[in-house]
């Protein structure tokens, strides 16, 4: 196997062990002030709650938009609404974020998860 091709499966490997966790506990990204475990806390209230969709059922719209590895995802808050942030690396090598309202499930245009 090429030391390429090996790089990229490890990649794939390491993002799906992070999404696999990602899922589980649905990480809000705040102030670092912040307790990391009332992060967790609020995104599993806020998807309980309805406000936010979970982050299984985006990913296949992410991927859509770009293909490649998503390499993190945050769940911040901005413009009085929740927004997924994919980090996602493509087969050439370059990253791509893309933005998502978690509350409505569609993909914020360029810069819009940014007000």
């Amino acid at each position: 196997m090429r030391h390429a091709e090996f790089m990229m499966a490890s990649l794939k490997r390491l993002a799906i062990l992070g999404l696999t966790g990602l899922v589980l506990v649905q990480p809000v990204d705040t102030r670092a002030d912040e307790d990391d475990d009332g992060d967790h806390d609020r995104a599993r209230d806020l998807y309980e709650q309805g406000e936010i969709k979970g982050l299984a059922d985006i990913l296949d719209i992410v991927r859509a938009q770009a293909p490649g590895d998503v390499v993190a995802v945050n769940l911040v808050r901005k413009a009085n609404k929740w927004v997924y942030r994919f980090q996602v690396v493509g087969a050439d090598g370059r990253r791509t974020i893309v933005d998502v309202d978690a509350g409505a499930g569609v993909i914020l245009p360029d810069g819009e998860g940014d007000r």
